[in-house]
């Protein structure tokens, strides 16, 4: 199954944090690693106001995980990275958000599937269009389609970083 995962820092060694993040997503069995898009810096949506830039990137990945290991390990992931859930939308050292699990269109409050906000967040698709050109939001359409929809003035590339595939 293909599956796309988007990472966000803005607290701590931003970089660091997302590094980390994608060396530990593939440090166990039953992920493929295929791409990773470059790295942006972005400003601050829907949450307190009082926060710093992020850093963030997409992951794109083959599974042999279900979409509920794979929240599980997303989730432990941003715990390994010290995140705390204070205020939604807050300031965190890492955010690793489940964005699409092959074409699983899902409802459950606790797994929603494809991100709800996905296709409305240029922070996401900005970075996932370049891993992944031709993809696809389920039941949203083309992410180059999406994109052409959304302010992307928020959304800036950070050419000076760049992440490291997975060894």
């Amino acid at each position: 199954m293909r599956v796309v995962l988007a990472l966000g820092s803005n607290l701590g060694r931003r970089m660091e944090n997302l590094q980390g993040a994608l060396d530990t997503l593939f440090d166990a069995p039953g992920l493929t690693f295929v791409a990773v898009s470059p790295v942006y810096e972005t400003d601050p949506v829907g949450g307190p106001e009082q926060q710093g830039a992020y850093l963030n990137a997409v992951v794109v990945a083959e599974s042999m995980l279900d979409a509920r290991a794979l929240l599980e390990r997303a989730q432990g992931v941003e715990n390994a990275f010290g995140r705390v859930r204070l205020v939604r939308n807050g300031p965190r050292t890492l955010d690793v958000d489940l964005i699409v699990v092959d074409e699983i269109v899902s409802d459950d409050p606790e797994l929603t599937l494809p991100h709800p906000r996905a296709h409305e967040r240029a922070f996401v698709l900005v970075p996932w269009s370049r891993a992944d050109p031709d993809a696809t939001v389920p039941g949203r359409g083309a992410v180059a389609d999406l994109l052409a929809g959304l302010d992307q003035t928020g959304v800036r590339l950070r050419e000076d970083l760049s992440l490291e595939p997975p060894a």
